[in-house]
C-alpha cells in the first residue's frame, strides 16, 4: 500500500460518520479511530495478542494519524532508495538461450554448483530447458562460483546473467 492510498483512506475516514475503521491486506494493516477510548473488544484483542502491553489502547486523533502518515511516507521514500548492494566479483555467465533454468539434474539430486564451489572450464553449471531439450550451460573458465543469479525453475531470457565466476 502506498502513501497516496493511505492518505486517501484517511481523508475518506475523516469525512465519514464512521467512528472506527480497520483495513488489512497482506502485510499491511491500518486502524483509524475517532473514539476517545478503545472498545472493550479491541482492548481484549490487544491484551490477548500482546500481553506485554499493559496500557489500554488509546485512540489517536486525526491530526496524530496524519502525522503518522507523514512518518510512513518518509519510511516509504527511504525504502524506495536503498543503499547500493555490494557487487560480487567475477565474470557473469549469461544464458545462451530462452528457457527454464534448472540448478540440479533432477529434483532429488544435489545442485550442479553452489556458491563457493571451485569449477573447471567446461563443467556444467546448470541446465536450460528449451523446447523439451535439456541444454547444459558449461563454465567458460576455471574459477570459483561467487554468486548464483537465478533460482531453480526460473524463466531466463537470452543474455540474462546466470552465475558469476571469479
Amino acid at each position: 500500500m502506498n502513501i497516496t492510498e493511505i492518505k486517501d483512506l484517511m481523508a475518506q475516514f475523516d469525512a465519514s460518520s464512521l467512528r472506527e475503521f480497520s483495513y488489512q491486506t497482506g502485510n499491511d494493516s491500518l486502524v483509524f479511530s475517532k473514539n476517545n477510548a478503545a472498545s472493550p473488544a479491541a482492548a481484549k484483542s490487544v491484551q490477548a495478542e500482546a500481553p506485554v502491553a499493559s496500557t489500554p489502547l488509546a485512540a489517536a486523533p486525526v491530526a496524530e494519524v496524519k502525522a503518522l502518515a507523514s512518518a510512513v511516507e518518509e519510511v516509504v521514500e527511504a525504502s524506495n532508495n536503498p543503499v547500493a548492494p555490494v557487487a560480487a566479483e567475477g565474470e557473469i555467465v549469461e544464458s545462451p538461450l530462452v528457457g527454464v533454468a534448472y540448478l540440479a539434474p533432477s529434483p532429488d539430486k544435489p545442485a550442479f554448483v553452489s556458491v563457493g564451489d571451485k569449477v573447471t572450464k567446461g563443467q556444467t553449471l546448470l541446465i536450460i530447458e528449451a523446447m523439451k531439450v535439456m541444454n547444459e550451460v558449461p563454465a567458460p573458465k576455471d574459477g570459483v562460483v561467487t554468486e548464483i543469479l537465478v533460482a531453480n525453475e526460473d524463466m531466463v531470457e537470452f543474455g540474462k546473467g546466470l552465475v558469476r565466476i571469479k
